[in-house]
């Protein structure tokens, strides 16, 4: 049983579920995710992406339809009884998922199943609430880690957890793209990636556009380009005013011939460090999602290549911060500093380094199918 609830989950169970059918060939998959895991083979409760939302304002928006498909696919798994339940990412459901699995393994010692769970993809626990760690590590067989920091982090805090570095599945999937690589024109591209997500979408893309009008007052040759992944977010970021080239997924060529971009904290400035595209991060939310983080965050950045450096490589502004001015004249820095972009591309291409070699799916199956000896 697989549960992922974002686009991105959803890519990485299906690479999952593909290079689980070469180790486990009768293996038999249902879940909750989305159009890419329905292609892999996955029968489908529901398409859980599309009820992807972030910050705790729009959860509670939406409290009562999670708490009915959280209740429908814990039935289908004690129906069904799976021996194993991946979650994929989306973090606070699939961790509520696994302890509900535990508490009725617990509940019921008559009963013969006792399916292995696994996370792939951790939690950010170590970046605010690291208590949940021990509840991870209570209810959880095994933990499928993309970053390289945090075996380390787990090992020094819950040591009795089995927690594998599988490596980032982005390095993979970046050297499997037959990139035209785009030759760059003579007047600079900024790439506008505001989110894959709607409440993204609606606090970003306005005070992107707003940035993007002053740096082409200043640059009026700059050429601006969106990357959306799916016509529904097309349609509303022309109903906010965007007025710029939209392309629908397809995110490796568009970065292909970007000079510098605005972005989301989020996986996305990843993907840009992996192109070696200088970039300015942003992240609004609602003031109640603001108020709550900011007391409970403790790193530094929540841009990730800045966390994986130990340092700022990204210019990040947060909430009240992301203004027009801030985001435009940080943007123009990165444009005009040869030295500047230099530096950062080397930076970049180290954070890549550690990401581990390709093969992430097939280590992280490798690590699954050994829980089934």
């Amino acid at each position: 049983m697989l549960i992922a609830g974002e686009a991105s989950g959803d890519l990485l169970a299906a690479e999952l579920v593909a290079a689980l059918r070469g180790r486990l060939p009768d293996a038999k998959f249902f879940g909750a995710g989305g159009a890419k895991m329905s292609a892999a083979g996955v029968e489908l409760a529901f398409d859980l992406t599309q009820h992807s939302v972030i910050g705790i304002t729009d959860v509670l928006k939406k409290y009562f339809v999670f708490r009915r498909l959280f209740h429908q696919l814990l039935a289908q798994a004690i129906a069904r009884q799976p021996d194993v339940i991946i979650g994929v990412d989306y973090g606070g459901f699939n961790l509520r998922f696994g302890q509900a699995v535990k508490r009725y393994v617990r509940d019921n010692p008559f009963s013969k199943w006792n399916p292995r769970i696994v996370q792939f993809v951790s939690p950010q626990v170590w970046a605010s609430r690291p208590g949940r760690a021990d509840k991870l590590a209570r209810d959880y067989d095994l933990l499928l880690s993309i970053f390289p920091f945090e075996q380390d982090w787990y090992a020094k805090r819950v040591p009795q957890f089995r927690v594998e570095f599988v490596g980032h599945p982005m390095v993979e999937r970046m050297q499997k793209e037959e990139l035209r690589m785009q030759k760059k024109s003579s007047v600079p591209t900024v790439l506008l990636l505001p989110g894959s997500r709607k409440g993204e979408l609606q606090r970003h893309l306005p005070v992107m556009l707003d940035a993007l009008k002053l740096i082409q007052e200043k640059l009026p040759d700059a050429k601006a380009k969106m990357v959306l992944p799916n016509p529904a977010l097309v349609s509303l970021a022309k109903s906010l005013g965007a007025n710029v080239d939209i392309q629908i997924g397809e995110l490796p060529w568009a970065l292909a011939g970007a000079d510098v971009a605005l972005a989301s904290t989020g996986t996305v400035t990843m993907e840009c460090a992996f192109f070696g595209v200088p970039t300015v991060t942003l992240y609004k939310t609602s003031w109640l999602t603001y108020q709550i983080a900011k007391r409970l965050v403790t790193v530094k950045s929540l841009t990730m290549p800045n966390l994986l450096a130990g340092e700022t490589v990204y210019p990040e502004f947060i909430q009240n911060e992301a203004t027009p001015e801030n985001l435009s004249r940080a943007t123009l820095a990165l444009l005009q500093d040869d030295v500047q972009r230099a530096k950062i591309k080397a930076q970049l291409a180290k954070i890549i380094a550690s990401l581990g070699e390709p093969g992430a799916a097939g280590r992280a199956a490798t690590a699954v199918a050994s829980l089934l000896g």
